[in-house]
């Protein structure tokens, strides 16, 4: 990923090499911890704790990750800057605003979504606006899930958290907030996610626009790690029978066929999200209706 002429983002907190302990469950909006936890084969009781601050250790690695995710960053917010800017997307009078995104490692309190350890995989928190990354997360992608660690695919999953950052600004995660613990919840957060898929997607088209920065072999990484994320496949990893009655992130067919119908189209309109919400969806085998990626 070749990211010379990224701006970089100043929106970007190192606090790897802090220390962070959990305590009483938080309330709210620790949902979206608690779906990544499950996916992981997490200890779910560890997830959305209230923590009693975080003690410096030691200083961050002395490494270049956080230039490279400020870069990432950057591009993202540059992409989505000018999405929320065009009268043609028909996003009403909703402004963009930067979310946050901070480092870590082990585990993190977060500003409204409790406590984390990193074994939930990267999230974002609505109620603070900020995605949580711990980089050892990428190692496990790779020998877990047989996912990439190559940089375009690390943007990939740095640009679908930012997308679940679109979602709260838009409205599309309270929609999903109103089925928790309804028969419907599941199939909401299915689609839900494969908006993120399809929204990191777009900011890979119109970045690549902008920035030129998909170097060969990029797009393969990016797309094997979103097979690799998928619910079946998941599954199929931890030796667990794919029911999917259990699915909550979208088939790894359909994550990818998200993703790709995103960096293909750079269809960002207010039309083509809603329709992530509108299609149909087929209990039976938790996926949606094939036309939404065409």
């Amino acid at each position: 990923m070749d990211l010379s002429g990224a701006p970089e983002s100043g929106n970007v907190e190192d606090r790897r090499g802090m220390r962070a302990t959990g305590g009483a469950i938080a309330g709210g909006g620790g949902l979206l911890i608690v779906i990544i936890g499950l996916i992981f084969g997490v200890d779910v009781s560890k997830l959305g704790m209230t923590g009693g601050g975080q003690e410096r250790e030691g200083p961050p690695p002395a490494d270049n990750y956080k230039p490279f995710v400020s870069k990432v960053l950057g591009t993202i917010e540059t992409v989505w800057r000018d999405e929320f800017g065009k009268p043609s997307n028909r996003y009403g009078n909703v402004r963009y605003q930067n979310a946050k995104l901070v480092l870590f490692s082990s585990g993190v309190n977060t500003g409204g979504c409790g406590f984390a350890p990193s074994d939930v995989g990267p999230f974002y928190c609505p109620a603070d606006r900020t995605i949580y990354l711990d980089p050892s997360f990428f190692n496990e992608l790779v020998q877990k899930l047989g996912g990439s660690k190559g940089e375009f695919s690390q943007a990939y999953v740095i640009a679908h958290e930012n997308g679940h950052h679109v979602q709260n600004l838009l409205g599309y995660s309270a929609r999903v907030d109103a089925k928790r613990k309804t028969r419907q919840e599941n199939e909401y957060s299915i689609r839900l996610e494969l908006q993120a898929d399809y929204l990191a997607g777009v900011w890979a088209y119109h970045g690549q626009e902008k920035f030129k920065f998909i170097k060969p072999g990029d797009v393969e990484d990016a797309l094997k790690t979103a097979r690799a994320i998928g619910d079946d496949r998941i599954m199929q990893k931890m030796g667990r029978k794919a029911w999917p009655e259990s699915f909550n992130h979208g088939t790894a067919e359909q994550r990818l066929a998200s993703f790709s119908a995103g960096m293909r189209t750079g269809n960002a309109t207010k039309a083509k999200l809603d329709e992530f919400f509108t299609v149909g969806f087929d209990a039976h085998t938790a996926e949606l209706d094939p036309a939404l990626f065409r």
